[in-house]
């Protein structure tokens, strides 16, 4: 099977025509249908990599889409657009869409995620709804790096009604907390899992990570710009590149700047933030 095979489904031309501008590239193949039964008529003459389905007619919509593509195609990668509705995202989650973006599709966030399912692999039980209310997520998440880098778009969709740099800020914290959860506390195991809770009130989010790890202290992270010695800024870097871990080591320097509050646990194996809306 072909690993750019693209296939549109909305009733709406301009939509194709709007994410053929967006999604062409020198390799891939991008198909259009314009409702159900178009859809599964191409589902059954060819495989395809990656769907992308729009909001339907007539009681007909993505999720069920998702549905019919994991009967006709379980291989294939289903991301929905439609409106920013915290609880169809996380319907969308529970069955195991690969991805979504809100309408009009952001054309970064959306190259981003149609990018990242064409190279995935083995990924339907990467990321597993365990509550569903708006106000109360609780996600399950594989200690996979790519995995968390698809809660993290997930989650910044469900979060698309505050305010931008609210928003923003949110995103950012919640993926560098959740990466660290995944690379040092669940070390890209597989067969681990982090535990992510979103709850929202009428002031604040609050935002808790649990990884399977041991913990950590605070005063003994040579790996991270935090305990860099005030003589040598960039310490941290050296410790990570002589461990062959990735770039980075801000994440908890740059999340406390970007939240109101963060708290970790006595372990280290588990942080919450808050950030006031």
């Amino acid at each position: 099977m072909s690993s750019r095979s693209l296939l549109v489904i909305d009733p709406d031309r301009s939509v194709h025509e709007l994410l053929r501008d967006i999604l062409e590239r020198e390799g891939r193949t991008i198909q259009g249908a314009f409702g159900r039964s178009e859809a599964e008529a191409c589902l059954r003459a060819k495989p395809y990599d990656v769907v992308l389905a729009g909001q339907g007619r007539n009681g007909f919509d993505g999720l069920t889409m998702v549905r019919r593509v994991r009967a006709l195609q379980p291989d294939a990668r289903v991301i929905l657009t439609g409106d920013s509705d915290p609880a169809q995202i996380v319907r969308a989650i529970r069955a195991r869409a690969f991805g979504y973006c809100h309408n009009p599709p952001p054309p970064g966030p959306l190259n981003d995620i149609v990018q990242q399912a064409l190279d995935a692999s083995c990924w339907q039980n990467d990321i597993l709804v365990l509550s569903a209310r708006p106000e109360w997520i609780t996600l399950d998440v594989r200690c996979k790096m790519e995995a968390g880098d698809r809660a993290a778009q997930f989650v910044r969709e469900i979060e698309n009604d505050l305010p931008a740099q609210v928003r923003d800020d949110v995103a950012s914290a919640f993926r560098e907390l959740l990466l660290n959860a995944i690379e040092h506390g669940g070390k890209c195991n597989p067969k681990k899992r982090a535990r992510v809770w979103l709850i929202r009130t009428a002031k604040a989010l609050m935002v808790q990570i649990q990884d399977p790890g041991q913990g950590f202290s605070l005063d003994a992270l040579p790996h991270a710009a935090i305990s860099n010695p005030e003589n040598s800024p960039i310490h941290h870097v050296e410790v990570r590149a002589e461990a062959g871990q990735r770039p980075g080591g801000f994440g908890i320097l740059m999340t406390r700047s970007l939240v109101d509050q963060l708290i970790y646990n006595e372990r280290g194996n588990g942080v919450l933030f808050v950030k006031y809306v």
